[in-house]
């Protein structure tokens, strides 16, 4: 040997076999089992592992521990020592056949596995890396060499993940992923958001006009006394000066000014803005210019009209009285049909702001008559199955009839009494309404009127009132006056009425009172 140590009998049989598998094209690297076992049997004693580490072809041909090193060339052997004998043709093949194809080499360099340890080759049982051997050795290959790894790689012992699968032909229509539905219902919540953040914007901008107005014109308003905030803003919405009176109370409400509101009469803008307005209506209004307007009870749509056309009113008053948004007959038991407001225009004094409107004047008329006629008890006339809009006729006839004051409830109880004997009433005021005589004596004709007012022709009141009752002769219908009353009349030239409960005593007395003249 190179370092003048003499070999040992087993030694030589290694290399002995070494040199045949050479000649036979096995390659320098592929051990014999006499060589393997010589191996391990030197590994086991005690300078075995230094003898390996001498000899660079003892070495291990695989060391996990680090990459492969180079395998240098082999030395030559001495030429005294005989080639051994060749091998015969049985021994050769049982060679082969002990020789493994894979060989696991262990993970720590300079140690062999234990046969009868029962670990499996490749793996190191104290933990480490396995060593996967990816290729065979093929020992028949001419140019294959023994000493270089081939498909060496190592594996983590730890578990590999799950693999993918391969994509195979379109199957049956898969069911929605659950994170869909998820993100449905999230678009959904965030569309609703978004409508109500723009609601929220629209609303603050209405309420806090934050881009201002547009004020323009000129408008008169007048605020009554002890209207609330929110009737205010509906009066100011719909002469125009604002846009929405419920806006309007909202800011008022806000700003604190609802008990501010002030009554009278403001010379305003359209198109004004909310705070603008509040500013205006918590000062003392400027004394406007008004004219008092008086309407006597009793007048007729046709005397008013004539009246506000002698004082330069302009203005339709006809038209304007056929109907109105701020009443309703129906409600009063009027049919549909009814035709005018005769008997809802309240005869009173109005004060009314230059220049007077006529739409203002019915206005007032209208609102006097509702606020009025609600304090008037109606159970006395219901129990004789009369509604309020016959209260109305009966207290237009009572307007017409009566004389004095005194007069009103027993006129009222002969109209209650031949209604309920089935009579006529034969009222000349119900003749000069049809005929539209109202200061002339009536004549035979005109009493004849085939009219469904003339009650000389018709049983029962008139279709409608015949003219503007006061809230005295209302309450002379509401309660008549408890007799036995048919028939009356007044007497010339004086306030006072006769009364008479049968046709006899009636021609007898009006015989006593009458007289050509005064």
């Amino acid at each position: 040997m190179a370092d003048g140590r003499e070999r040992t009998p087993q030694e030589r049989e290694a290399a002995r076999l070494d040199r045949e598998n050479r000649r036979r094209g096995g390659g320098a690297g592929a051990a014999s089992p006499a060589r393997q076992d010589a191996d391990v049997a030197a590994a086991r004693t005690p300078d075995a592992g230094a003898e390996l580490d001498a000899d660079p072809r003892r070495r291990p041909a695989y060391d996990v521990a680090s990459e492969p090193e180079p395998e240098p060339e082999p030395e030559p052997e001495p030429a005294s020592e005989p080639d051994p004998a060749p091998e015969s043709e049985p021994e050769r093949a049982a060679a082969v056949a002990r020789r493994p194809a894979i060989q696991s080499l262990p993970a720590v360099p300079g140690r062999r596995p234990d046969p009868g340890s029962g670990h499996e080759p490749g793996r190191e049982p104290d933990g480490g890396h396995v060593v996967e051997i990816t290729d065979f050795v093929d020992d028949n290959e001419p140019n294959h060499d023994p000493e270089v790894p081939i498909g060496i790689r190592r594996v983590s012992r730890q578990r590999p993940g799950p693999r993918p699968r391969p994509a195979g032909p379109a199957g049956p229509r898969r069911r929605e992923p659950k994170g869909t539905r998820t993100s449905w219902w999230g678009r959904i919540g965030a569309l609703i958001a978004l409508i109500l953040a723009g609601a929220a914007i629209w609303f603050l901008v209405e309420l806090f006009e934050p881009f201002g107005s547009s004020p323009h014109g000129h408008v008169t308003v007048v605020v009554p006394a002890h209207a609330g905030s929110r009737a205010i803003g509906d009066l100011l919405a719909r002469d125009g000066v604002i846009a929405s009176g419920f806006f309007f109370e909202l800011r008022a409400t806000l700003n604190g000014d609802r008990s501010s509101l002030r009554a009278g009469t403001y010379h305003l803008q359209l198109g004004m803005s909310y705070g603008a307005v509040l500013t205006a209506l918590t000062k003392v209004p400027r004394a406007a210019p008004t004219t008092q307007l008086t309407i006597s009870e009793g007048r007729t749509r046709q005397y008013v009209s004539a009246l506000l056309r002698r004082q330069k009113i302009t203005g339709d008053y006809l038209a304007a009285t056929r109907s109105s948004k701020l009443l309703d007959p129906g409600r009063y038991g009027a049919p549909r049909s009814t035709p005018s407001l005769e008997g809802f225009l309240f005869p009173d004094t109005f004060t009314l702001v230059d220049p007077v409107k006529v739409s203002t004047l019915v206005a007032d008329q209208l609102t006097d008559f509702k606020r009025r006629f609600a304090g008037v008890n109606l159970a006395y006339a219901r129990s004789r199955r009369l509604s309020a809009y016959d209260v109305l006729k009966i207290a237009s006839l009572i307007e017409a009839e009566a004389a004095s004051q005194r007069a009103r409830p027993l006129v009222a109880s002969v109209i209650y009494n031949r209604l309920a004997a089935g009579m006529m009433l034969q009222l000349d005021s119900t003749a000069r309404y049809a005929t539209g005589n109202f200061t002339r004596p009536l004549t035979v004709s005109q009493l004849q009127s085939r009219s469904p007012y003339n009650t000389h022709t018709h049983f029962g009141l008139p279709p409608t009132p015949i003219d503007s009752p006061g809230l005295a002769a209302i309450e002379a219908a509401a309660h008549p006056a408890r007799s036995r009353y048919l028939f009356f009349f007044s007497k010339p030239c004086s306030t006072n009425s006769v009364f008479a409960t049968s046709y006899s005593q009636f021609l007898h007395l009006l015989a006593v009172d009458r007289r050509t003249r005064c």
